[in-house]
């Protein structure tokens, strides 16, 4: 029998993702001056005001007010009658520095000997769903908002919408997990009060919101869902059935929003942020934290490892767990899971169990933090792009950043997204013995 599943998404505007895209953009600025800083960032947004808190050890100096202005105003927060613009806002700092007990658990004489950040356990998962090898439930809640904000910037059409915003999609499922049908999507979206009541009565303004939300469920539908339908590969494309119901603003109407309607915090959407609910998640947060957090590093491990290993079809889905002990730069363990999707077997035709692939990942994967910054270039200020439509599902590409050296600016091109690369496949391939 079929089941449904349903993942969510927001918005670059929603408040949680203001606050994770400043922690990111600190980040960002103390790694361009500092590659060796050792950075927690945790923020707050509300109305009028945002919060910067944390632990930092770094030599760099940066002009934190300004960052963040810059963030917010990037996102569009730019009209006082959000309550919550660039250049009205308070942005009030209590930054300090990190923790020495921490600091000595993870700096050593060697380089490559670094420990782990703190302690705890991540995971990576993939499957075939998708071209991007996640699953299609979060995959389309993503894209609906990327569509729903490109049309916002756009401007010629909806000017009405607002940055806050929200998706969920359900999908149905065979019983063999191959993706059927949608049977469902919602979006809500923040926006202007576009339609003047006639009155000041109760029913006028009822007509009024209810003229807005027609419009609303009429553009979204035709500039966003239908738009994004004819851009969609076929695998996905053929999901949209005739009979999927479309919620638009399911409680009539959203313009107190963003900051302002809901206070904003780090690290509070850690499923948008991965697979969605599929797979599992180890509980923390990444953005704000430099990769010496393997909360962080080892995240990005991890589907790396998942990713390669659907990649190399040795199997449908995976889930990896890696797990640290504080301090400690080999990982305390690793477990694979197959999900029963894994045909592989030895010389002797014998099935290799999840176990034996994980002790095979072991001897591939170098899993030390030290290794998994150089191998995805961490050190590099890569990770405000991460803070918004997910950290894990998009596509590898390199740019060129300004960094300091000495105190003066340098052109270099970095690599953002290095833990999507499927650069491990053809080497998973030959050690497996896959000849299809």
């Amino acid at each position: 029998m079929s089941y449904l599943f349903t993942s969510e998404s927001v918005s670059e505007g929603h408040p949680d993702k203001v606050a994770d895209q400043i922690s990111d953009a600190l980040l960002d600025e103390f790694l361009r001056h500092d590659p060796n800083s050792k950075v927690a960032c945790e923020t707050l947004v509300t109305t009028g005001l945002v919060m910067l808190s944390g632990e930092v050890r770094t030599n760099a100096y940066i002009d934190v007010q300004n960052i963040a202005r810059d963030v917010i105003r990037n996102i569009g927060y730019t009209k006082s009658t959000y309550k919550f613009d660039s250049e009205s806002c308070a942005v009030l700092s209590s930054i300090h520095e990190q923790s020495p007990d921490i600091n000595q658990g993870v700096v050593r004489e060697k380089p490559e000997d670094q420990g782990a950040g703190d302690q705890g356990m991540m995971f990576g998962y993939a499957t075939a769903e998708t071209e991007t090898f996640m699953p299609v439930t979060i995959e389309l809640s993503h894209l609906i908002l990327q569509e729903l904000a490109q049309v916002r910037r756009e401007g010629r059409r909806m000017r009405y919408l607002a940055p806050d915003s929200k998706s969920q999609v359900t999908v149905e499922y065979a019983d063999n997990h191959k993706p059927l049908r949608i049977d469902s999507i919602v979006v809500s979206t923040q926006h202007d009060d576009f339609v003047v009541p006639r009155s000041n009565t109760p029913e006028a303004r009822k007509d009024a919101d209810e003229k807005m939300l027609e419009t609303i469920r009429r553009d979204v539908n035709r500039y966003v869902i239908q738009r994004l339908r004819r851009k969609l590969p076929r695998r996905l494309k053929i999901l949209f059935k005739d009979d999927f119901k479309l919620f638009v603003n399911p409680t009539g109407k959203f313009v107190v929003g963003g900051p302002h309607g809901d206070t904003g915090l780090t690290g509070r959407k850690i499923i948008v942020d991965t697979y969605g609910g599929w797979g599992a998640h180890g509980g923390g947060a990444f953005s704000g934290k430099d990769s010496s957090k393997v909360d962080r590093s080892g995240a990005y491990a991890a589907r790396h490892i998942a990713k390669n290993i659907v990649g190399a079809r040795l199997a449908k889905r995976c889930l990896v767990q890696v797990s640290y002990a504080i301090g400690v730069a080999e990982p305390v363990g690793i477990f694979i899971n197959t999900y029963g999707t894994a045909k592989l077997r030895d010389e002797y035709g014998k099935r290799y169990s999840d176990g034996e692939i994980a002790q095979k990942i072991t001897e591939i994967f170098d899993l030390r933090p030290y290794a998994i910054i150089e191998r995805f270039g961490l050190k590099n200020p890569i990770f405000l792009p991460t803070a918004s439509y997910g950290h894990v599902g998009r596509f590898p590409y390199t740019e060129t950043v300004t960094v300091y050296e000495n105190g003066e600016p340098v052109q270099k091109e970095v690599e953002f997204f290095g833990w999507e690369k499927l650069d491990y496949v053809m080497k998973l391939r030959d050690i497996f013995q896959i000849l299809d």
